[in-house]
């Protein structure tokens, strides 16, 4: 027992010796069992010990003056060797490799220094040296970079030139380069920036750690995390109607792994979430236009041409608002009749397509009158619906047995006719609105003539009354325009002479019923009518109106107006009260070719009556 104890002792205190001498030693570049120990200092107590061996001249020195000397070990140096041996794999077999002075490398240390060519002891360097490498490695693993920095560093002492040890410490090198890159990336995630601003967002910064560890987990899962959560973004802003957002996001989740599963499945379920939003909207907006809240509606087709995915049904219902807005929800071209409260319907309209256009003639153009100027720019501002034809004779007959109305004929028994005999348009007493032009029996579907401007206003403010609809004249600048029809020429055909039957007016070839002919009018031009045609026997124009040029000249609402100076540019009439000269617009069956012109106006007073004179209607939308 006493033996034991004093074994132990001397160990134990030389162990605390040598631990002191190797924090010293830990910094040198050298391994520490290879240091020379030539220099170290003599004390009184190995003074006198020079000619005994060299490895108890150490044992001697290493330890403590104060301690009693192990007579064994005094008799056989190499038994303290063996013993240190033996304590040092003890210790390697129970994990405790680097232990400060108990640790198996630190024992195999203390015994080279004694003995560098001890082969045992060198082993044991080795293999703990070894053992300290994977517990290096096993450190990086799990991104513990301090503790395998701590290992390495052990290792790198005692075996610098040894390749795992070498690797080892690269390693850890371009592990912390990989920890940093990998903690920005978790960072700038965090901070919600995933894919943006290019070049410092999460993807950018795992990208950057598999170009350097292209199989590195963390990297991977963490590219997959970025992915994930630009899905659930995609469908939160799918949720909260901001599809576009939606579909952004979806595009760049698809763009890091493309063809994704979880991608293409949030790709339907957006796509189903926009159909049920479109749908919604949709019935919204249909609403909105039939409670006439326009606005409403507008703001809704904002909110559909985000969310729909048919182009053509957002197209449909904006036209259909712009349509409701302008044209109380009809069409331009659209052919519409009002039912009369008296039975029957009113004349047939045609909605007429909004724009502008250049009134009067210009300088240069022939036969041109000064009161066709100066031009002025014409934008209308309210939709309208024109008359197709001119009111005819049994739409008048109609309103006077509905009405009860007296005409301005039948009441001056008095109009002026084309007299056969004479070849000219002479009055003729007993003639009225129910006969034609030469003063015989008109047929029905003849325009009406012999109706004066106040006549034509009785008949519009009856159909208003009729219908509930406001019916008026047309004002000049709107017969200007819808006779033009897009086309700003001397003619509404071209600027010479028509090259087929496009309107009844005065040509070379055109006979009378006793074969008289023009003396004024369009060259080889035959209409095939001398006197007033039925209705809509020659081509609609481009609006779809029938004889806007031709036939008979029209009543318009406005006053007689010597030039366009201060005339309205909204297409409004210009009226001032107690005018007592009306306007007249489009030519008639007998006008001359210098009549025929777009442009061409005439006034007479509103009590007028004549073979070449009738109207049609226009209904305010």
């Amino acid at each position: 027992m006493l033996r034991a104890m004093n074994r132990w002792t001397s160990r134990h205190t030389l162990a605390i010796a040598l631990s002191a001498g190797l924090g010293i030693c830990l910094s040198l570049a050298t391994p520490l069992w290879a240091q020379d120990t030539a220099t170290e200092p003599q004390t009184e107590a190995t003074a006198g010990t020079q000619n005994e061996p060299k490895l108890r001249k150490r044992l001697i020195d290493s330890a403590s003056e104060a301690e009693e000397w192990n007579p064994e070990y005094r008799a056989d140096p190499e038994l303290e060797m063996r013993d240190m041996l033996t304590q040092a794999d003890r210790a390697f077999a129970n994990g405790q490799v680097t232990d400060d002075a108990v640790g198996a490398l630190d024992i195999y240390l203390r015994v080279l220094r004694r003995d560098s060519g001890n082969a045992a002891a060198r082993a044991g360097v080795s293999r703990s040296v070894a053992w300290i490498v994977q517990r290096g490695e096993a450190a990086i693993a799990s991104g513990n970079f301090d503790t395998a920095s701590r290992y390495s560093a052990i290792a790198s002492r005692n075996q610098p030139s040894d390749p795992a040890v070498q690797a080892l410490a690269a390693k850890i090198s371009a592990g912390r380069e990989l920890a940093v890159l990998l903690s920005s990336a978790q960072l700038l995630a965090e901070q919600g920036r995933l894919v943006e601003p290019a070049g410092n967002n999460a993807l950018d910064a795992y990208r950057a750690v598999l170009a350097k560890d292209g199989n590195n987990a963390t990297a991977l899962a963490g590219i997959a995390s970025v992915q994930s959560a630009l899905v659930t973004q995609a469908l939160n802003a799918a949720q909260s109607n901001e599809f576009a957002r939606a579909d952004q996001l979806l595009g760049q989740a698809d763009s890091i792994t493309p063809g994704n599963q979880a991608v293409q499945d949030a790709g339907v379920r957006v796509t189903e979430l926009r159909g049920a939003r479109a749908a919604a909207l949709e019935q919204q907006i249909n609403a909105a236009i039939e409670s006439s809240q326009f606005d409403d509606a507008d703001a809704l087709l904002a909110q559909l041409d985000a969310a729909s995915l048919q182009p053509q049904k957002v197209e449909e219902l904006r036209e259909q608002l712009y349509n409701a807005r302008t044209y109380a929800s009809l069409k331009p071209g659209q052919r519409i009749t009002d039912p009369l409260a008296s039975g029957g319907n009113g004349p047939e309209l045609v909605v007429i397509p909004l724009g502008s256009f250049t009134m009067g003639s210009p300088k240069r153009e022939k036969d041109r009158s000064d009161n066709e100027g100066p031009q002025i720019e014409v934008k209308f501002k309210r939709a309208f619906a024109m008359a197709a034809a001119e009111v005819t004779v049994a739409e008048f007959r109609r309103f006077v047995a509905q009405s009860g109305y007296s005409p301005t004929s039948k009441q001056t028994r008095k109009s002026t006719v084309y007299d056969e005999n004479s070849g000219s348009l002479t009055d003729r007493n007993g003639v009225t609105w129910e006969d034609d032009h030469s003063g015989s029996k008109a047929s029905d579907n003849l325009p009406v003539i012999h109706v004066s401007w106040l006549d034509a206003q009785a008949y519009v403010q009856w159909l208003s009354r009729e219908t509930g609809k406001r019916y008026r004249l047309p004002s000049e600048a709107e017969f200007e325009y819808v006779l033009r029809a897009g086309s700003n020429t001397a003619y509404p055909w071209g600027d010479g002479d028509p090259a087929k039957a496009v309107a009844n007016v005065t040509g070379s070839r055109d006979r009378s019923a006793s074969k008289r002919n023009w003396v004024n009018s369009f060259k080889g031009y035959d209409d095939g009518h001398w006197g007033p045609a039925p209705v809509r026997s020659y081509e609609p124009n481009r609006f779809g109106l029938y004889d806007t040029i031709g036939n008979v000249s029209e009543w318009v609402e406005d006053c007689w107006h010597d030039s366009y100076q201060r005339a309205p540019t909204d297409g409004s009439a210009w009226v001032n009260a107690g005018c007592n000269t009306r306007m007249l617009r489009g030519a008639s069956w007998a006008s001359a070719p210098d009549q025929v012109r777009s442009a061409f106006r005439l006034g007479a007073a509103p009590n007028t009556v004549d073979a070449r004179l009738g109207f049609r209607v226009v209904r305010e939308l």
